[in-house]
């Protein structure tokens, strides 16, 4: 029995079908696919766009037990990133946010922030080497920060204008995004 090009290429479908629906290979695949995704850089909005935020009342507190007061970050550079563990594109974009927290730790506010138990943020950071805090909400974020999906990243400026607003993985450590914090911390 001689099997045809069109019996080879139904059983690789078949096959991709089958690891997609099996729940162990399901997550990896779906990471692989959001990395091909992430390669490229968040669009930065035009400054003329951008909306303000005026609202800092969000009380928050970190992996580690310690409050923080959303309006400690008025007047900064602000990251703010709604995640989970569990969620593929979160994961896809980690590697490129965990460097982009190393390069600007000292002058950037970062706010990783997700629902999930202490317990289960702690094994995933040990098991990737994330050195990034974790924070939940302690009260309901201003509005503007409604997020149906995750991830969704915010970049604010130091007026509290929202410079990128992005659902879905990216890659955090683009140039683009870069030469956009620099120019946000030079400014007044």
């Amino acid at each position: 029995m001689k099997i045809t090009k069109k019996q080879i290429s139904n059983i690789i479908f078949l096959i991709i079908i089958a690891l997609v629906i099996i729940p162990q290979t399901r997550q990896p695949i779906q990471i692989w696919l959001h990395k091909g995704l992430a390669l490229f850089g968040p669009s930065v909005i035009d400054e003329q766009k951008r909306t303000t935020l005026t609202d800092y009342d969000w009380q928050l507190v970190d992996e580690n037990g310690s409050p923080y007061n959303f309006s400690d970050a008025q007047g900064k550079v602000v990251l703010i990133n709604f995640w989970a563990t569990w969620c593929p594109p979160c994961i896809a974009e980690m590697p490129s946010m965990e460097k982009l927290y190393q390069e600007y730790k000292e002058e950037v506010v970062f706010l990783f922030v997700s629902e999930e138990q202490k317990e289960v943020i702690s094994k995933f950071k040990n098991k990737n080497n994330y050195d990034f805090l974790v924070y939940a909400s302690v009260t309901k974020p201003p509005d503007i920060f409604e997020t149906k999906s995750i991830p969704r990243t915010y970049i604010l400026d130091k007026s509290g204008k929202i410079a990128i607003d992005k659902s879905g993985a990216a890659d955090w450590y683009s140039e683009s995004v870069r030469e956009l914090i620099e120019t946000l911390l030079r400014a007044e």
